[in-house]
């Protein structure tokens, strides 16, 4: 019981971190996992860490809808484009070695790290309030992005926004606070489409106890996370989220090659 209570606890703290920057919390909460449940399979691991971040982004977007922050035509055309890759990604997880997903999960965190942190948002899209006009080019990019994040979070649990804030920020142009709300929209959406994917395939059920009483302390973190992001200036996120990735991968990359 006391074990659950922490985890719900943990779930607060991602909760909170994951939607303030827009990234669903799926990266920190991953390999948190990965190390407290050494023994586990990619896809349980995966499974737990998807439908997790399922309830953050839901809980998030709720909040941000209130506050009027997020772009759904463009959330609904990138989730789209995401959804596929998000149901190959969730399958893929079967047929993968625990260290080889390990690494490659460390070293795709590191290479994130540095390109948000050198980064800077470039504001090229046109927008009125909260309403994005992208250009033809800019919107096959974001489709084309949102297709490679749709595979790689789900392969790697990690929901996507960790790649989907800096590209919409940074590449296309959104403001980081609609980039953040409109990310954690796409994610409740893709999330979901994972998290199916597991529970068709059988996979989810190792996990089940522990994805609820994360997702409990998740929904609450969440909602305070909303809150405090009005308070946050986009570019301290921005930054706080570079460091926060490169700090999880530098450990996870020497767990990997250590083999635990």
């Amino acid at each position: 019981m006391q074990h659950d209570l922490w985890l719900s606890l943990f779930g607060f703290i991602v909760g909170l971190f994951g939607t303030l920057i827009g990234a669903g919390g799926g990266f920190i909460l991953t390999p948190v996992l990965l190390l407290l449940y050494p023994h586990d399979s990619p896809d349980t691991i995966t499974s737990i860490s998807l439908s997790v971040t399922f309830a953050n982004a839901f809980s998030g977007s709720m909040a941000y809808a209130r506050m009027g922050r997020i772009d759904y035509k463009y959330g609904l055309i990138f989730a789209g484009a995401a959804i596929p890759g998000a149901v190959l990604g969730a399958i893929s997880t079967y047929y993968v070695p625990r260290r080889t997903f390990d690494l490659i999960f460390a070293i795709l965190l590191a290479a994130i790290s540095i390109i948000i942190f050198f980064k800077t948002p470039s504001g090229r899209a046109s927008h009125s309030g909260n309403a994005m006009v992208l250009s033809f080019r800019d919107l096959r990019i974001g489709i084309t992005i949102s297709l490679l994040v749709g595979f790689v979070s789900s392969f790697l649990g990690i929901g996507g926004g960790i790649i989907h804030v800096p590209a919409l920020a940074g590449i296309l142009g959104f403001p980081v606070h609609v980039a953040t709300a409109t990310s954690h929209f796409i994610l409740a959406i893709v999330t979901f489409v994972g998290v199916a994917v597991h529970v068709i395939t059988g996979t989810f059920h190792h996990g089940v106890t522990r994805a609820i009483f994360l997702a409990l302390g998740v929904i609450l973190g969440a909602q305070a996370g909303a809150l405090l992001s009005s308070k946050v200036e986009g570019k301290v996120i921005i930054r706080a989220l570079s460091v926060a990735l490169a700090l999880v991968a530098m450990r996870l990359l020497f767990l990997s090659l250590k083999g635990y």
